[in-house]
């Protein structure tokens, strides 16, 4: 069975001509199911034979939610799925002045060992399919009700580690016929995947890039994430100089604060250093706390000696408002689960 909610339009539109239907017939599949419809009798437009032969051939996919969470502190849900294969992976919807957000994850589980994060704790079970990364979305419109209009790939797993999946699913909700969610309202995070950052400047000049970094030297760094072995903390940040010449965007640099570890005065100044001149954002992220990490937090009053050390040396500098901290539903502690 093809799922559907996998096809960008171009490749609907050669699954019909596979199917000895016109090419139009394509983008009106592909508008039925981004209004959310799953059931091919919904697609009143369509003649009978062919909704008959989509029905024997092809499925749009959902995900199985087994439970929502909602905060009682500031409107945040978070969603734990089922997939086919029994995997279950983690959502959060999230409301913004601005509109309402959504944190996908793009694997289940994560094989980049961070520490700090509860998403790499059973190792990486397998990619999402871009279906798989879509329905997220999609079954948060059909729970809360409400449009979303921006998504943060910033879920359990690393999303460049699933680049081909990642780069379909960003072309299918950009689509005008469907979700037409503006590229610039999206924002990818990795944790330093040198290869895969060139090839997103290429590909994804518009969407927007946020880099895991939480550490300003090698040791401090590499204590954490063991991809610093790979690609330390100056190629890294070579990288990111290239992308931003090459595409006039804003790096976003998450740096989680870890007490004892990364948050020392030496640490902001260190920090200053590494990004002076360089087109940037960094967003400070008081450790949400996971257990078996062996890491604690900071006060919020730390990050913003933290952040005040950053400003007045040039660098813009934000301590990130806590969402959903009280359903976990915060920056590192999503997980892969079993059910």
């Amino acid at each position: 069975m093809v799922d559907l909610r996998d096809l960008q339009l171009y490749e609907m539109e050669e699954l019909m001509a596979r199917l000895g239907q016109p090419k139009f017939r394509a983008k009106q599949i592909f508008k039925w199911i981004y209004k959310g419809v799953t059931d091919f009798d919904e697609m009143n437009n369509l003649p009978k034979d062919l909704r008959q032969l989509l029905a024997e051939q092809c499925d749009i996919g959902r995900l199985e939610v087994l439970q929502v969470q909602r905060s009682k502190n500031d409107g945040t849900r978070k969603y734990l799925f089922r997939l086919e294969d029994g995997n279950t992976i983690e959502s959060v919807f999230m409301q913004y002045k601005y509109g309402n957000s959504i944190c996908v994850s793009s694997q289940a589980g994560c094989r980049m060992g961070c520490r700090f994060c509860a998403s790499t704790r059973e190792g990486l079970a397998r990619d999402l399919t871009p279906g798989e990364i879509l329905s997220q979305l999609l079954e948060a419109q059909r729970d809360t009700g409400e449009e979303i209009r921006h998504i943060v790939v910033m879920g359990t797993g690393e999303p460049f580690d699933n680049y081909e999946n990642l780069a379909a699913f960003l072309h299918i909700v950009n689509d005008k016929n469907g979700l037409n969610i503006s590229m610039r309202n999206i924002t990818v995070s990795t944790c330093g995947l040198v290869p895969m950052i060139q090839r997103f400047s290429d590909d994804f000049p518009q969407v927007n890039l946020a880099i895991s970094l939480h550490g300003t030297t090698d040791q401090i760094r590499g204590s954490m994430m063991p991809v610093n072995k790979k690609y330390p903390v100056d190629v890294l940040l070579e990288a990111c100089r290239d992308y931003t010449r090459k595409t006039g965007r804003r790096i976003t640099f998450e740096y989680t604060m870890v007490n004892g570890v990364n948050d020392s005065d030496e640490d902001a100044d260190r920090l200053c250093r590494l990004l002076r001149g360089m087109l940037c954002h960094v967003n400070l992220i008081p450790l949400n706390k996971v257990s078996q990490s062996g890491f604690d937090t900071v006060s919020r009053a730390r990050a913003k000696e933290f952040q005040s050390i950053l400003e007045n040396k040039g660098i813009p500098a934000t301590v990130r408002r806590e969402l959903g901290a009280d359903i976990d539903a915060a920056c590192g502690q999503l997980r892969l689960g079993k059910r």
